[in-house]
């Protein structure tokens, strides 16, 4: 369903991708590890739309991102991305709510907006996401609200209300109080037992082992190791992801 065919990325001077490949099966987990910098956030943004790049191709169900002029965008470019987002779903550190609107709110603003969608069944479809994630109870609430683990999960309700065929997840959980990364990686994890094709970049490596069909190692930019999870795990090719591993697991110790 994604691919990604020699992808270039520069930030200035500093050259971050420097030819990267990988192909994402319809249905399947893929979960992105390595060091804090190593680029698995801008891949991501990448694969989005939300990062434009200066060599190669991401195809996305068939939709494909090219290098642009990211100042000046052709109607291709900006059409191509819009038809991306339309089938790629995208949820951040941040939570990024809009704040001045309740829970129900955020979640309708853009299928009504961008899908066309009436507000009836918008504000129904909206219910049953937030039923299936224990938050119907806050449909009313704006973000100040309600905890960081609420405001993730309506984050991930708000994506899902538009029907994506795959979902990125880009350190969902990195600014949660401990107490309350399970009920997230929950809600993840229940929509990967549904069969969505998902990308995360994570730090939780248990969660990682658990999900993954695949799991890709970053560093420098670059992947160094890639595999299924008990390999990764138990006999990881690539010293620097040795190294990596035996530290983020001293950490979680």
């Amino acid at each position: 369903m994604i691919k990604v065919r020699n992808l270039h990325k520069s930030f200035g001077e500093h050259r971050l991708f420097k030819g990267i490949d990988l192909d994402v099966a319809r249905g399947e987990v893929v979960v992105l590890i390595g060091p804090s910098g190593s680029g698995k956030s801008t891949f991501l943004r990448c694969i989005n739309g939300l990062e434009t790049f200066e060599q190669g191709e991401i195809e996305v169900d068939d939709i494909a991102l090219h290098s642009m002029n990211r100042a000046h965008p052709s109607r291709e470019d900006l059409e191509a991305i819009r038809q991306v987002r339309l089938r790629v779903g995208m949820v951040f550190q941040q939570f990024n709510l809009f704040p001045h609107m309740t829970v129900m709110e955020n979640i309708i603003e853009a299928p009504m907006r961008v899908l066309g969608i009436e507000q009836s069944k918008a504000e129904a479809e909206a219910l049953a996401f937030l039923r299936r994630i224990n938050l119907e109870h806050k449909a009313g609430s704006r973000p100040e609200n309600l905890s960081g683990g609420e405001q993730q999960r309506a984050a991930i309700a708000r994506a899902l209300a538009m029907k994506p065929r795959a979902m990125l997840f880009d350190e969902p959980t990195a600014s949660l109080d401990p107490e309350m990364v399970g009920e997230v990686l929950g809600v993840i994890k229940g929509l990967v037992d549904d069969g969505m094709t998902t990308l995360i970049s994570t730090h939780e490596m248990g969660f990682a082992r658990e999900v993954a069909d695949c799991v890709i190692v970053f560093s420098d930019g670059a992947i160094i190791d890639s595999g299924p999870p008990k390999e990764i795990f138990t006999n990881p090719r690539h010293e620097r992801t040795k190294t990596f591993l035996n530290r983020v697991l001293k950490v979680r110790e």
